[in-house]
């Protein structure tokens, strides 16, 4: 696992991992590669000096600077390129991020919904090579994050675009999902017993088998009159149906 892969967060994923382009190496090592170059050339015209007397001195002198050049500038070359394995630009499903250094690390990221705007670079070089120079700038619009000789710029580019509408699309679903209650039916308000099974008035003479007639208590007018008030209220508001009202009223207009 890579040290850019240590410094992601729960549920974060890489959705585009690139480097620098090769050509990089090249900028950036070009002292070293000119050393390598010079300690060649001079390693080829000491070649031919008399190696005798002051001559055979010169040369020693020209085969030590020889041999300093080359070392430098191989260890020079080399250090460039471990700079560059090391060196990784991400594309996360939540932001940016850039980890640069050998042995100190640094890392550098940008939030997608931070992002405002991407401004993309390439010269005739680039365009051939498929480079180029990436400066994301974020909603202070102050903060600018520098992607320099990045390769498949383009794409980097356009991953990243992909990955900010689509946080910005999951972050406004809650929004735009209507509300549990108004996807499910609303529960039945629970009717009273009584109400949703008025009582028969039992005819004369007879009884249930194995008990007594029930006898349904005498009510006032004014009692009806109240009972009936609160049973239209309730039918009203859909508590209880026109039948169940009809059929309550009809039981309580006989105990009078």
């Amino acid at each position: 696992m890579s040290y850019a892969d240590s410094l992601l967060a729960g549920g974060e994923r890489i959705t585009l991992r690139v480097r620098q382009h090769w050509l990089a190496i090249v900028l950036d090592a070009r002292y070293g590669i000119l050393a390598v170059v010079a300690s060649i050339v001079l390693l080829i015209l000491g070649s031919g000096i008399d190696p005798t007397g002051l001559a055979g001195t010169f040369r020693q002198l020209v085969g030590l600077v020889t041999a300093v050049l080359f070392v430098l500038g191989v260890a020079q070359i080399a250090l460039m390129i471990a700079n560059w394995m090391t060196e990784e630009y991400l594309v996360t499903n939540r932001r940016v991020l850039k980890v640069e250094g050998l042995l100190n690390k640094h890392s550098a990221d940008s939030s997608l919904e931070k992002i405002n705007d991407a401004v993309l670079d390439q010269n005739v070089f680039g365009r051939i090579f498929h480079y180029g120079d990436l400066d994301i700038l974020t909603a202070s619009n102050e903060h600018v994050d520098k992607y320099r000789m990045l390769a498949g710029a383009v794409a980097f580019k356009i991953e990243m675009l992909n990955q900010k509408h689509e946080l910005e699309v999951e972050q406004m679903r809650p929004l735009m999902t209507p509300p549990l209650r108004a996807m499910s039916p609303a529960p039945a308000m629970p009717v009273d017993t009584a109400m949703s099974k008025p009582t028969q008035p039992a005819a004369p003479g007879s009884a249930a088998p194995g008990s007594a007639a029930p006898q349904a208590r005498t009510m006032t007018p004014a009692e009806v009159t109240q009972t009936l008030a609160g049973l239209a209220d309730l039918r009203d508001r859909g508590a209880i149906t026109p039948q169940e009202f009809e059929a309550k009223k009809a039981d309580l207009l006989g105990r009078l």
